[in-house]
């Protein structure tokens, strides 16, 4: 790494300020495509109903004032313009005894919001995608469901991006062949 120590340090707080803007911004997209399922208003409606009054609020320790803006509006409509086809990615990959419209509305936000993000942003590395809405999912739930988020995340990054996991996969245990 170059730079000295004080150059290193400022370049880790603003990368750590990045994540934070960005996970501000996914929580306040999750809390928007809610608002948007559960009234049936637009993404562009909502949006600048959270650009100007939902943006000042704290949640759950995330100053969404702080909010990566562009993210947001990228998540949200991008989410809400592929709804369907997000949701055939997801039955894709969950149990068939569990189709996507048994989920809970809430969890299912998550998930499409997630599968939206490895879909789309292939900048992002899938194992961030997957934590962070991992992470979203126990902000709401206090059971099984950030277990399940992951588990689904986790196949459909597998399925749409599987060279970030060969690498770590293929690592060697350390047995040779048998």
């Amino acid at each position: 790494m170059t730079g000295s120590p004080e150059t290193r340090t400022a370049r880790d707080a603003g990368r750590r300020a990045g994540g934070a803007q960005r996970s501000a911004a996914r929580l306040a997209a999750v809390q928007a495509l809610y608002q948007v399922e559960m009234t049936g208003a637009s993404a562009e409606s909502v949006l600048a109903e959270f650009l100007s009054h939902r943006l000042d609020e704290e949640v759950d320790g995330l100053c969404l004032a702080a909010a990566d803006r562009r993210l947001l509006d990228e998540l949200l409509r991008g989410t809400v313009a592929e709804r369907d086809a997000l949701d055939d990615m997801l039955a894709a990959v969950l149990d068939e005894n569990w189709p996507v419209e048994r989920l809970e509305i809430l969890l299912r936000i998550v998930m499409r919001a997630g599968a939206f993000e490895l879909s789309r942003r292939p900048e992002v590395p899938a194992r961030v995608v997957v934590a962070e809405y991992v992470d979203l999912a126990g902000a709401f739930f206090g059971g099984k469901e950030p277990g399940l988020v992951n588990g689904v995340l986790d196949r459909l990054a597998r399925t749409l991006r599987p060279e970030a996991f060969e690498a770590r996969d293929a690592a060697p245990t350390g047995q040779g062949p048998r």
